[in-house]
């Protein structure tokens, strides 16, 4: 459990942040099994507090959350703040041997969540292998007090997180996968609020209902906490409209559909000015690649309240096909922040640090000899050509211990330069290599990372997050980068500022920020498939040279690295 001195020290630093700004709060989380009935079959899943989707945080900018993680489970699991920059704090961030090592089974840890700078919608999960397809939760970043939105006060609010269900363990997914070198296996269904919807057996009466007033604008905010597909939403006959986007607010984009990736959050009204009736809400899948997918759709209903006989065929939203890159690309192209007064961009204008990063779909030798990947060999993905292997303790404490062996920092960077637009890029291969390798910055460095999409065994688009930083997407396109031309169409007036952004397929994407968070953060590919092949790096901002532009101490106790 919890130290004492742990605890006080948790109860001593909410009381002086209190003083300084704004409200504390404190949530206990209970990790345990449950059973849930779903696609005609029941299963026990890791929950928190026993529901599915988990908790919702709700919060102001500019508080402060004390989490307490109990592990009541049977495994070793971490919790995730993603897209809460943690200023100067890592520790609490969640990554399992990343920043920390698991919370065993049977044991409490409390996270300390920092929520300085963000406002709008954001979302919590587990980070341990598989497990967030089930563990996962919203997070409600209200603005501070005597602030408001930058649009009028909707008439209501309400929270719509699509999911993954898979009718096998997750965790013995993954597992297998990794064992076998072959693709894992597909999810059975889609779900809105943990719900699958009508075009699901065994699912038509326990469907999601949004109950609203006709002639009322309402805010939804939208997360996608799939494991391995990105998605189309949309509501049958309803325009949206995006004003907010990980936690960060946009021009106001009016579009019959949203392109939203795992990790991803959108903010959108929607005004009921439809004839009072129930309207589908949907969700598809998204995907331009070659592997095999779920390409089932989730449901729930848009229900106008009053009196009235609601049509026999409830109508349905319009979409595009399930590849269609194109349309995914305008959609992101589409995105711009809000660049107001009172919600100010700063991109940074010169760069101290350009990294040109390929992204791929590999291979690695098979270990064994049943290995059911391609050519008898192992599924694999890396960054610039390393697929990277994730160390037995986490890397920060082995950074801010100075403990050798964990991870190098030379982690292999190839300056931007012209390409031809002839499909592989730079020194990829089928076969990737293997590390544990980092990528060092100095504090305030300004940092400007240009993705790579390639076409090495399969290409599609892939959403990358990045933890500890929102970033500014400043221009994507086709083909490969060519740094003399493609700057010049950047975006420097409003571009979207988010932490997760769809990289199109056999494409590039520029995106900037300043490393002023010292610390240890993960940057990932946000399919979990991909992810779990090596899709990742690290980013180790060093400390500035004051204090108050160095990472904080760690907390007196971490969950040890010995269990998982």
């Amino acid at each position: 459990m919890v130290s004492g001195n742990y605890a006080l020290l948790f109860v001593l630093l909410g009381f002086l942040h209190c003083l300084a700004q704004g409200e504390v709060h404190y949530y206990d989380f209970v990790l345990r099994e449950k059973n849930f009935t779903k696609l005609c079959s029941t299963k026990s899943i890791l929950t928190v507090n026993g529901s599915f989707p988990g908790p919702t945080i709700s919060v102001r900018k500019g508080d402060v959350a004390f989490v307490t993680v109990h592990n009541n489970g049977s495994y070793g699991v971490t919790i995730h703040w993603h897209g809460v920059r943690q200023p100067r704090d890592p520790w609490s961030d969640g990554p399992e041997n990343i920043t920390q090592c698991p919370i065993p089974a049977g044991t409490s840890f409390t996270q300390r969540v920092n929520f300085a700078s963000e406002e709008g919608t954001l979302w919590w999960h587990a980070h341990s292998d598989w497990s967030r397809a089930t563990v996962h939760g919203a997070i409600i970043i209200y603005p501070a007090e005597g602030t408001s939105y930058p649009f009028p006060e909707p008439g209501g609010q309400e929270t719509l997180i699509i999911g993954e269900w898979y009718k096998g363990d997750v965790m013995e997914i993954i597992k297998t996968a990794l064992e076998s070198g072959d693709e894992p296996a597909a999810s059975d269904g889609y779900t809105i609020n943990g719900q699958p919807g009508d075009f699901y057996n065994c699912s038509r009466e326990t469907t999601s209902r949004f109950v609203v007033d006709s002639g009322k604008t309402y805010l939804f905010r939208i997360i996608n906490s799939g494991m391995n597909e990105e998605h189309y939403f949309g509501i049958a006959k309803h325009n949206l409209t995006l004003v907010g986007m990980d936690a960060a607010y946009t021009k106001p984009l009016n579009t019959s559909y949203l392109v939203i990736a795992p990790g991803q959050t959108m903010d959108v009204l929607i005004t009921t000015n439809q004839t009072p009736d129930e309207y589908y809400m949907a969700a598809i899948p998204f995907h331009d690649g070659t592997a095999t997918f779920d390409n089932t759709t989730a449901t729930a209903i848009l229900q106008y309240s009053g009196n009235y006989t609601p049509s026999t065929v409830i109508p349905y939203p319009y979409f595009p096909y399930y590849n269609d890159s194109t349309s995914a690309f305008n959609f992101t192209k589409s995105l711009r922040a809000l660049a107001s007064e009172d919600h100010p961009v700063h991109v940074p204008t010169s760069v101290t640090r350009r990294i040109y990063m390929t992204v791929s779909i590999n291979q690695l030798p098979c270990t064994n000899s049943n290995c059911s990947g391609p050519d008898g060999n192992r599924l694999a993905a890396s960054l610039n050509n390393v697929s990277f292997q994730t160390p037995s303790i986490d890397i920060l404490q082995a950074y801010y211990g100075n403990i050798s062996d964990v991870f190098t920092g030379d982690f292999p960077n190839e300056p931007p330069r012209y390409f031809n637009f002839t499909g592989d890029v730079g020194n990829n291969t089928v076969f990737a290599s293997t590390g544990t390798k980092a990528i060092m910055l100095d504090y305030n460095d300004t940092v400007e990372v240009v993705w790579q999409g390639t076409n090495i065994i399969t290409a599609e688009n892939h959403p990358m997050h990045l933890h500890g930083f929102s970033f500014y997407v400043l221009g994507l396109g086709w083909g490969n980068f060519n740094n003399k031309t493609d700057p010049q169409s950047y975006n420097f007036v409003d571009p979207p500022e988010i932490n997760t952004v769809g990289l199109p397929k056999n494409g590039w994407l520029a995106m900037r920020f300043t490393a002023d968070n010292p610390g240890v953060w993960y940057m990932h590919c946000h399919f979990e498939r991909h992810s779990s092949w090596g899709m990742d790096t690290v980013f180790i901002v060093r400390d500035g040279g004051t204090n108050q532009t160095s990472m904080l101490p760690p907390p007196s106790y971490m969950p040890p690295c010995s269990q998982s």
